[in-house]
């Protein structure tokens, strides 16, 4: 399953690469970088596709049917396949979930080469937030101590420009600066010239107030940060920590670390679920609709999940409800749709 994914995935992400690039090197090296993260993102509906495949082969082969004749009861029979579905959730967060970051990381970094106009970066250190912008003329480097929540206001924050050969042209500090249309209203500020044969303290001056102009806007500023899925699950903590101290919310970046520590459960749920709607003998007769069932219920789950984070994103529901409530939700409604079918 895993295989007839990422096939289908990579041709996908392929014939849009090649339409917004029009290099077929290029999309080649985009689409595989980008179909790591797609398949990541789909693995509880590639679970339940495979429970349904591997239930399915064991009800017509008889196989089902002789473990019930030996007098093993359902619940019992799945507890291996659960199991490995639990520890295929382990290592694909502890193994999978950093490789498709890093490829993801990457992928940005490629495509935004191929786009139009400058570049935006931001990152976060124990010293503040970093934040680079520019085009082919120049390049500026943004440090601040801390920010906003909104990111349209940065203090204690230093402006470090350079020109087209590489080396530094201008340093600005400044208190505190607000971003509003376009610039940088920067609050007492000290400039500094990097002109050849002057001496830049001696010719630093200082404004009250300064205006920057800027083609950032507050939202490429907060997209820029990366979006969870793009951290390693190993680095969220301490990235989650970042933005906290930078003064930045983490709550986007604190639901996805939670959702990725239910992944196993929600594998696990996933498989009970599939078997739920396929155990039953091939010749009972209905087995497409049930396929078809289980396969619905498959996506209502990863629906409600995907609902579930949006909710906790945005602070409508806690953040451990968010992440736990889908997967524990269909954890309990599988196991009872089978002691009702199969035990019951």
């Amino acid at each position: 399953m895993l295989a007839i994914f990422f096939g289908l995935l990579f041709l996908l992400d392929l014939i849009e690469e090649v339409r917004r690039t029009n290099s077929f090197s290029a999309a080649l090296t985009l689409a595989l970088l980008h179909t790591p993260k797609a398949l990541y993102n789909i693995l509880p509906l590639v679970v339940v596709l495979s429970a349904i495949a591997l239930f399915l082969r064991l009800a017509r082969s008889s196989e089902l049917v002789a473990i019930r004749a030996a007098g093993r009861s359902a619940l019992r029979t799945l507890v291996a396949p659960v199991m490995a579905a639990f520890a295929f959730g382990l290592v694909a967060v502890a193994v999978f979930d950093p490789v498709a970051a890093a490829t993801e990381k990457r992928y940005a970094v490629l495509a935004a080469r191929f786009s139009q106009g400058g570049t935006t970066d931001a990152s976060f250190a124990s010293d503040g937030l970093w934040l680079r912008q520019g085009d082919a003329q120049s390049q500026w480097v943004i440090h601040a101590a801390r920010a906003n929540p909104d990111g349209t206001a940065l203090y204690d924050l230093s402006f470090l420009a350079f020109g087209p050969t590489g080396g530094p042209k201008l340093r600005i500090e400044a208190a505190s600066a607000d971003l509003s249309g376009g610039q940088w209203l920067a609050n007492d500020v000290k400039e500094w010239s990097f002109a050849t044969g002057t001496n830049p303290e001696a010719a630093a001056v200082r404004h009250d107030r300064l205006v920057l102009t800027t083609d950032l806007t507050a939202a490429q500023i907060r997209d820029s940060f990366g979006a969870p899925g793009t951290v390693s699950f190993w680095d969220l903590p301490a990235y989650i920590a970042d933005l906290n101290r930078a003064g930045f919310s983490s709550r986007r970046h604190s639901v996805w670390f939670q959702m990725e520590l239910a992944l196993p459960v929600l594998l696990s749920a996933m498989v009970l679920l599939g078997a739920g709607f396929t155990m039953r003998h091939a010749r009972f007769g209905g087995t497409g609709m049930l396929v078809m069932l289980g396969l619905g219920a498959g996506i209502a789950v990863f629906f409600v999940r995907n609902f579930a984070q949006v909710l906790g994103e945005s602070g409508q529901i806690p953040i451990i409800l968010a992440a736990w409530s889908p997967p524990v939700a269909a954890l309990l409604l599988s196991v009872s749709l089978l002691l009702h079918l199969e035990d019951g």
